[in-house]
């Protein structure tokens, strides 16, 4: 056999024993007669000793090993003379009496530790040799738990476990989708789900009840460090169930992997309309770590003269406890940061209460201690405080003052990783208006079901009617979202019409559901949950990308396979696409 034992097996107990382990060289160290070789699989690091005293041959070879080879080898365990505390093996080694090389191995491209010295793209280029980190083993071995975590918990529950076609059809609504072509149907194609979002509800008219999935979605979107264009869902949906039943569900599925994974016992969720969120943290996914929630200062701030003030729209600002120490520089470089062109800001005004309690600021001139007392009043400030505003257009000034909360937050070290603290947000426009397209779109998707107090609102006041729609966030992060759906044909022709579909194109796109709610479709609901940001937040990361076995990179590519690429001109012709071959 290859091993009897892993090399994260040994413990003292096991002293006089032989065994054969098998991995691959982390390291070799040569000291005389003597050579150490740190050996490596999954589970953890093992140190094996040769001693030419006792076997020179052995040693000779053990000389010839390289970085990354993979190796047998046989031996007798003993106690080691300096033991490693960090090694959960440190207390051991193995005085090795046989040794075999499985393969070799050229000399990797980047060092394969902890701590690398591989660039991101070199080391996506070399997935297979980072996988054998074991920040990136650790991170993949979390996700395969989280899986299996939340399965158990559906499944205690009375989910049921269900596919859905990969191969569907396109709809014009939402991301833009990945299409592949069809061969045996020349000049038509099939789409890449974004969702399982119809099919689902397709089970629930089916009288499934309770469905999952942990299922791979894709979208043809713009990347950012937190979006793939492959991810992973964890999509359900149930029947006969009101807001509150699912917010129940699925608040007890995060309480109980968090207390699983980390130890910790959350209590109930805090919940949130998305109103109070925009108004109090300027986005509608908000980190509650830590304070500092939006002011309004429009009203006392304006008619003192300040032209920036007097101009604008909404004048607004957070308080940093503690941080009226800040240096001008300081200062000077959050108002930098709010000026980048992403933010757009024309510059920040700050107020500091010094130690004995008097405010002053960088409006001075316009602004004198009483007006500066009141500010002071209005966001809480007391001695040694720190005030930062910003002032413009509405939409513009809160989306700046989110970023600047969250910039501040990370520099004072407010966001902790290990720290938890999730939030619903309820009661979401059901409706946005685009200026440009000069039509309503849909805030979540079409199926999202208005609140029954404001149907009657769909036809006198779209902009005004709420979503039965929520968002589960986690530490500024949206990990999911989802809504009661409408289940009546009346209701979801009304949807479509005021999303501007004809009634022959709704008919076109939907027709399978449409037709499907006229053969008695229960009441229901759901959610999806993003898995790879939920376990990424797990792990302490905000960055999905190494919680990913092989992901793409920020273009959309798969440096290490070379994907996207060219297909072959007879390949193109069997599709029927008229491209001309690279």
């Amino acid at each position: 056999m290859y091993r009897t034992h892993t090399c994260g097996e040994l413990r003292a107990a096991h002293i006089g024993q032989t065994v054969t382990l098998s991995g691959w060289v982390q390291r070799r160290r040569d000291f005389g007669g003597m050579t150490f070789v740190d050996l490596r699989d999954r589970y953890g690091i093992t140190q094996l000793s040769f001693n030419d005293m006792i076997d020179a041959s052995l040693v000779e070879q053990a000389r010839g090993l390289g970085r990354e080879f993979v190796v047998q080898a046989v031996g007798t365990v003993l106690e080691r003379e300096n033991k490693n505390p960090n090694l959960a093996t440190g207390d051991v080694e193995i005085r090795v009496t046989e040794l075999r090389i499985l393969n070799g191995s050229k000399t990797p491209p980047f060092t394969i530790e902890d701590a690398t010295d591989g660039g991101e793209e070199l080391r996506m280029q070399y997935r297979y040799l980072d996988l054998r980190r074991a920040p990136i083993r650790n991170n993949l071995l979390l996700r395969n738990r989280v899986n299996l975590l939340v399965r158990n918990y559906l499944a205690e529950h009375g989910f049921a476990d269900i596919e859905t076609p990969f191969l569907i059809k396109s709809t014009p609504e939402g991301a833009r989708d990945f299409v592949v072509p069809s061969r045996v149907h020349a000049g038509e194609f099939y789409a890449l789900p974004q969702s399982p979002q119809t099919f689902k509800q397709l089970l629930m008219v089916g009288g499934m009840d309770r469905y999952y999935q942990i299922v791979r979605c894709f979208r043809d979107e713009d990347l950012r460090a937190d979006r793939q264009p492959e991810f992973t869902q964890i999509d359900c949906e149930m029947a006969f169930v009101e807001q509150e039943d699912i917010l129940a569900m699925f608040e007890g599925m995060v309480r109980s992997v968090v207390k699983d994974v980390h130890g910790l016992e959350l209590g109930a969720f805090p919940r949130m309309t998305y109103a109070d969120s925009m108004r109090l943290y300027g986005n509608d996914k908000p980190d509650i770590r830590f304070g500092m929630t939006f002011v309004e200062l429009t009203d006392r701030a304006q008619g003192a003269g300040f032209p920036v003030f007097d101009a604008a729209e909404l004048v607004v600002g957070i308080k940093v406890d503690g941080a009226g120490a800040y240096t001008r520089k300081q200062l000077d470089a959050l108002t930098d940061y709010v000026k980048r062109p992403q933010l757009g800001m024309s510059g920040m005004i700050w107020m500091k209460v010094d130690e004995s309690g008097v405010p002053t600021s960088s409006v001075n001139k316009f602004f004198d201690e009483a007006a500066l007392r009141g500010w002071a009043e209005a966001f809480g400030a007391t001695p040694g405080d720190l005030v930062l505003v910003l002032a413009g257009a509405a939409a513009k000034t809160r989306k700046a003052l989110s970023e600047l909360r969250l910039h501040v937050a990370e520099s004072e070290g407010l966001r902790k990783p290990n720290e938890f603290a999730p939030l619903w947000v309820l009661d979401f426009p059901l409706l946005e208006y685009n200026e440009e397209a000069e039509r309503w779109f849909a805030m979540h998707h079409p199926f999202t079901s208005p609140k029954p107090e404001d149907i009657s609102l769909l036809d006198s006041d779209p902009g005004a009617v709420r979503a039965n729609a929520y968002d589960i966030v986690l530490n500024g992060n949206e990990i999911g979202g989802g809504s009661i759906r409408i289940h009546d044909r009346a209701v979801q022709e009304r949807m479509f019409a005021l999303l501007g579909f004809t009634p022959e194109e709704a008919q076109e796109q939907f027709g399978f559901l449409l037709n499907a709610f006229e053969y008695g479709a229960p009441p229901h609901g759901g959610i999806a949950f993003g898995f790879d940001r939920l376990v990424a937040l797990l792990g302490g990361d905000e960055v999905i990308r190494d919680y990913i076995a092989f992901p793409k990179n920020n273009a959309g590519r798969d440096v290490m396979i070379d994907a996207p690429s060219p297909i072959d001109a007879k390949q193109l012709t069997e599709l029927h696409l008229g491209i001309k071959p690279q």
